[in-house]
């Protein structure tokens, strides 16, 4: 069992943009997923810039996404992605007033310290994963939907996942 920190990834609003223009270096994209058939905003700067942040840090790219699989299909090779681990982010069971992302992935963490880049988690999605069995270290960053992921999110990632290995006192 692996115990490399994990970079969890969502799609709509964070690598797809919510915004009808959201400016150069962004490509248009129709993706079919399990439920219909969408346009997407894409930024193909994104793979290679999440894959350094894994090869930098150590951790381990995951899909934590409604797209599920779906996502290593569609959204992956578009923005230089290799196939990665999918959460099945659609398979836990419900909590009041949770995202229904979020169970699952405290399922699946295992102990392993995360970053998870998404756009629709709040305060009580944070409380859950912080009292979960099985939920360590975990830093939530919150993606704006209509600009998506940038270089200062992707920053904030390394620093907290670098501050990790640096010996504590």
């Amino acid at each position: 069992m692996s115990t490399r920190p994990l970079i969890l990834l969502d799609v709509d609003g964070v690598l797809n943009v919510l915004t009808i223009d959201p400016g150069p270096g962004w490509e248009r994209h129709t993706c079919q997923s399990w439920n219909g058939t969408y346009r997407v905003r894409l930024n193909p700067s994104h793979g290679p810039m999440l894959l350094e942040l894994a090869e930098q840090t150590g951790a381990e790219l995951v899909w934590a996404t409604t797209w599920t699989d779906d996502a290593n299909r569609e959204i992956g090779p578009k923005i230089g992605l290799p196939k990665l681990p999918v959460i099945d982010v659609m398979s836990g069971d419900e909590a009041a007033w949770v995202n229904t992302k979020v169970p699952p992935v405290a399922m699946y963490i295992n102990s392993r310290p995360f970053v998870w880049f998404d756009d629709d988690l709040d305060a009580v999605d944070r409380a859950y994963l912080a009292d979960h069995a099985g939920v360590g270290d975990f830093l939530i960053v919150d993606i704006p939907a209509d600009s998506g992921l940038s270089a200062e999110h992707l920053q904030m990632a390394a620093d907290w996942l670098s501050s990790l290995a640096a010996p504590r006192s």
